[in-house]
């Protein structure tokens, strides 16, 4: 769990604090809201019984960030990842959603939660990281460069609906 303080005060007693842990289901409510930044709507309600199946599931980990200061804390960031495994290479940690709050980006809230997800990746013995980002998402593109990523392809997503 990361503990990091925000913002520069002559009282670092009052100045907010940034938390990251492990996602809670009383936390559903505020990812679905910063889900809802980024165009996924998901009610609550989904989110909570997705959160519910992952408890006890060793591949799949995900994280809040919490900017907490002497009246809240409010979650302003989330990061999910799974262990993936697939016949033609190495097992890796997949990055499937970051999101940090529109007023919060720039603060280094993203650098955290990716920070944890790394630190997950290598408690499942991984040694790779690997995030896919729609393209039209240049700004999240750049922070994934500057965080140490390197683009490796371009994908085209195909998808069929099950009956």
């Amino acid at each position: 769990m990361n503990d990091l303080p925000m913002g520069r005060s002559s009282t670092a007693s009052r100045a907010p604090s940034l938390i990251v842990r492990p996602v809670l289901l009383e936390d559903a409510e505020a990812i679905s809201k910063l889900s809802a930044q980024l165009g996924y709507e998901a009610s609550s309600e989904a989110i909570a019984q997705c959160i519910g199946q992952t408890f006890c599931r060793t591949d799949h980990a995900a994280f809040v960030a919490c900017l907490k200061s002497m009246e809240d804390t409010e979650i302003v960031g989330w990061i999910e990842a799974t262990l993936m495994q697939e016949l033609q290479s190495p097992s890796f940690a997949l990055i499937t959603g970051l999101i940090v709050s529109e007023a919060h980006r720039g603060l280094g809230i993203g650098k955290q939660l990716c920070a944890e997800v790394e630190s997950w990746g290598r408690e499942q013995g991984v040694s790779k990281i690997r995030v896919t980002s729609r393209i039209s998402r240049e700004r999240a593109h750049r922070f994934y460069l500057r965080e140490g990523f390197k683009r490796i392809k371009t994908w085209a997503v195909f998808e069929k609906m099950l009956s």
